[in-house]
Parts: C-alpha cells; structure tokens; sequence
C-alpha cells in the first residue's frame, strides 16, 4: 500500500519499515508536539500528508531505548484503535443495489 513493510498490533498497523526511515502510529492528541521533535515529519507517500502517522529518520531511532520508544508509542495507539467500536463505512458500494435471485 505505501512501499515498505507494516507490524499489525490486533490488527492494526502500529509501526512499519519504509526505505531507511521508521514508520510509526501516533495519537492525535500527540501529533502536533510530536511533529516539532527531531528526525520526524509527517508520513506522506501519496502528496498528501496522512494524519495519525509519521516518518521518523534514522538517527531518530538509533539507540535501543529511542527505538523501544517509538514502537510502545504506535502499539499504544494501535491497540486503542482497536478497542474503539469499527465505524460504519459510508462508501458507496459496487453493485450495492443489485439483488440476485435464485
């Protein structure tokens, strides 16, 4: 979906490896300070920053405990999201009128 390899944390991605860089889940309470810190900018693969997620660079992640950080931070909030109840998807479905009878 965006070019690297994503973790699932109860079936949610929480972290993931894109190029060089580390891919991790953030609260959105948490995005804003969490932008203005070192090595991080938002996770944007389509021209379109994607909320909720951002790019951390290599020296962001060097030693064990920044590491360590990072993936309790996106197993925290993937796990939270998948306590929440799913939404309804408003989509419009393929086909979504058609009946078939037998």
């Amino acid at each position: 979906m965006f070019g690297g390899l994503a973790f699932l944390c109860r079936g949610r991605m929480c972290c993931g490896i894109v190029g060089a860089d580390l891919m991790v889940r953030i609260a959105e309470d948490e995005f804003d300070q969490v932008m203005r810190g070192r090595h991080v900018r938002p996770m944007d693969f389509t021209g379109r920053p994607l909320r909720g997620f951002v790019y951390v660079s290599p020296p962001g992640f060097r030693t064990a405990a920044a590491l360590s950080s990072w993936l309790s931070r996106g197993q925290r909030v993937a796990n939270q999201k998948a306590a929440e109840p799913a939404k309804a998807d408003s989509r419009p479905r393929k086909n979504a009128g058609l009946r078939v009878r037998h």
